[in-house]
C-alpha cells in the first residue's frame, strides 16, 4: 500500500527572534548551539530596556546550560556573577518554624535502619532543618562541602540567583560568540498572511523576513498574541495574585543565603533573592484583596531596610492556547507566565528553547502540523502542571487568617495535583504510590511534592509509631548532617575560590 502523499513544508533556514531579553537571547543561543547552520538574528527595539530585577532559577536551568548547551561554566560565572541556590526556605504552612525545600532528594528517600520513608519521621517536629545534607547546608548558611584542595565540592543539586542585567550581558556575549546576528529596529507593523507572519515592518522602512519568527517580546506577545490572535488561557481561577511590589537594598553584613526565602504576607507572599552585593525583595499580591498602596505599606513595614523607590509590576497568569502557531513560536512571557513562587521562568524558557531546537533538528527544519501539535501539547502540559503545583501552595497555607488566605484555602483548585494530594492525605508520605500518582510529565517530581506537603504539615492518616531505636537513628542522622554542614563553605567562600582557581573539574 502506497503511503499518502503529504506536501512537505519549506525548510527553516532563517530565524528572527523578536526581543533581546533573557528569553530571546537564550532561544537564539540554543538554536545556534544545536543547529549551527541556521541564520539566527535577534531583533530588538532601542526603546525597550532590560528590566533589572533579581531572579531565582530552578535546577532545570542549570542542566540546560551545562548539559544540553555544554556552556563553559567559567565564562558564565565570570560574566553573569550568579550566587548559588540549594532550594527554598518557606515561612509557610502549619509549622511554627520555617521549612526547607531543597533540590536534593531528601524526602524521596528512606534511611537505613528506618521502617518508613523520611517524611513519616517529620510529624510533630517544628524544624525540618537537618533531614539530609542539603537542608542542613541551607540551615547552616553553607552551600558546598570543602574538598581536600580547599575548593568547593560542587554537587548537582543547585540552581542560581541572578541579576537580570548581568545575565542578559553574558547571554549577548555568548550569542555573538556563536554567530548570532543582532539588529536594532522599532517595529511599526506586522504583516500577516495565511502562513502566519509575512514580514516585520520597521520604522526606518526596512522589511524583515524569516522562515520562523520566535516571539520573545515579553508580556506584549506582539506576534503570537497580537498579530496572530492566538487565544489566551487564563489561570486566574486558580492563581489569584496579579501584582508585585519590588524593592531591595545594598547588602551590608548580612550573610548570602544559599536559598530563596518565600514568606507569607496578608494578601500573598514575599520573596528574598540573594545577590552578592544586593538583597532583592518583592511582594506578590492579589489586587482583588489589597490595593497597591496597602501592599506598599505592608511591604515596607516588613522590610525596613528597603531604600529608594519601589515599583509595582502587573501581570496575568496563564498561557496561550497554542505556543507554536503557523510560522511563529512563542517563548518566555510571550508564551505564558505564572508568578515566581517556584522560580520556574528561566527553566521553562530553557525547556521551550530546547524543544524548539529539537523539533527543528528532528524534522530537518521541515516542521509539519503534527510536530507543532505535539510541541504545543507538551508545552501546554508543562504550564498547566506548574499552575496546579502552585495552587497546592495556596490550598494548604494556614499561617495567616486573612480574607485572601481564607479564599485560597476554600477555592484553590488542584487540577492534576489532586490525585497525589488525596493519596498523601489517606496514606502519608509513601514513596512508590505517590510517585505513581504524580503527573509523570510534570516539573516537580516526588521530591517536590513531598517537600511541600510534609513541609507545610498537611495532615494525613498514615501515622507511624516511632520506635526508640528509630528515634536514636533519626537523632544521630540529623546530628551527622548538622556537623557536616557546619564544616562546609559559604557562598562567598565558594565564589572567591572559583574566581581564584576556576570551577573545579
Amino acid at each position: 500500500m502506497n503511503a499518502p502523499r503529504i506536501e512537505q513544508p519549506r525548510p527553516v533556514r532563517k530565524v528572527v527572534v523578536l526581543g533581546g531579553g533573557s528569553a530571546g537571547l537564550l532561544a537564539a543561543l540554543t538554536l545556534r548551539r544545536r543547529l549551527p547552520h541556521l541564520e539566527v538574528t535577534v531583533l530588538r527595539s532601542p526603546g525597550i530596556g532590560i528590566i533589572g530585577v533579581g531572579e531565582g532559577t530552578a535546577i532545570g536551568f542549570v542542566t540546560h546550560l551545562f548539559d544540553y548547551l555544554k556552556i563553559d561554566p567559567n565564562a558564565f560565572y565570570r560574566e553573569a556573577e550568579p550566587t548559588w541556590k540549594l532550594g527554598l526556605r518557606f515561612i509557610w504552612g502549619r509549622r511554627t518554624q520555617p521549612f526547607y525545600y531543597s533540590f536534593g532528594q531528601e524526602f524521596a528517600s528512606q534511611w537505613k535502619g528506618m521502617a518508613r520513608p523520611v517524611g513519616f519521621y517529620c510529624d510533630g517536629q517544628p524544624s525540618l532543618a537537618n533531614i539530609g545534607p542539603f537542608s542542613a547546608l541551607m540551615d547552616a548558611d553553607r552551600v558546598f562541602a570543602q574538598r581536600p584542595d580547599s575548593q568547593p565540592n560542587i554537587h548537582r543539586y543547585y540552581s542560581y540567583h541572578l541579576e537580570n542585567r548581568k545575565l542578559v550581558g553574558w547571554l549577548e556575549s555568548a550569542c555573538r560568540a556563536e554567530g548570532v546576528g543582532f539588529m536594532e529596529a522599532t517595529i511599526t507593523e506586522v504583516a500577516t498572511d495565511e502562513q502566519g507572519v509575512k514580514a516585520l515592518h520597521a520604522e526606518d522602512g526596512r522589511k524583515i523576513k524569516a522562515d520562523l519568527y520566535v516571539d520573545a517580546s515579553g508580556f506584549r506577545s506582539e506576534l503570537l498574541g497580537k498579530a496572530l490572535g492566538v487565544p489566551f488561557v487564563s489561570y486566574s481561577d486558580a492563581l489569584y495574585c496579579d501584582r508585585a511590589v519590588v524593592g531591595g537594598w545594598e547588602r551590608t553584613d548580612e550573610p548570602v543565603h544559599p536559598y530563596t526565602t518565600c514568606e507569607t504576607m496578608d494578601a500573598g507572599w514575599c520573596w528574598q533573592i540573594e545577590h552578592e552585593t544586593k538583597i532583592n525583595r518583592g511582594y506578590v499580591f492579589s489586587s482583588g484583596f489589597m490595593s497597591d498602596e496597602q501592599a506598599e505599606a505592608e511591604f515596607r513595614a516588613a522590610n525596613p531596610k528597603i531604600t529608594g523607590e519601589t515599583r509595582v509590576v502587573r501581570f496575568r497568569s496563564g498561557r496561550f492556547e497554542r505556543i507554536w502557531e503557523k510560522n511563529v513560536v512563542g517563548i518566555g512571557n510571550a508564551s505564558g507566565f505564572v508568578e515566581p513562587l517556584e522560580a520556574t521562568a528561566l527553566q521553562l524558557i530553557g525547556l521551550e528553547a530546547r524543544t524548539i531546537a529539537d523539533v527543528l533538528a528532528d524534522s530537518a527544519g521541515r516542521v509539519t502540523p503534527s510536530l507543532k501539535k505535539q510541541f504545543n501539547r507538551f508545552n501546554a502540559t508543562n504550564w498547566d502542571d506548574i499552575r496546579d503545583f502552585l495552587a497546592l501552595h495556596y490550598r494548604f497555607n494556614e499561617l495567616r487568617d486573612t480574607e485572601f488566605w481564607r479564599h485560597c484555602r476554600s477555592n484553590s483548585p488542584l487540577g492534576r495535583a489532586a490525585e497525589a494530594v488525596e493519596l498523601y492525605q489517606e496514606n502519608g508520605p509513601v514513596l512508590s504510590a505517590m510517585e505513581a500518582a504524580i503527573p509523570p510529565d510534570g516539573q516537580f517530581g516526588l521530591q517536590g511534592y513531598l517537600a511541600l506537603l510534609v513541609g507545610m504539615g498537611v495532615p494525613h492518616a498514615g501515622q507511624h509509631r516511632v520506635t526508640p531505636d528509630e528515634r536514636k537513628v533519626w537523632e544521630q542522622g540529623q546530628d551527622h548532617y548538622r556537623q557536616a554542614a557546619q564544616a562546609g563553605m559559604t557562598v562567598v567562600e565558594s565564589l572567591n575560590a572559583i574566581r581564584e582557581h576556576g570551577v573545579p573539574a
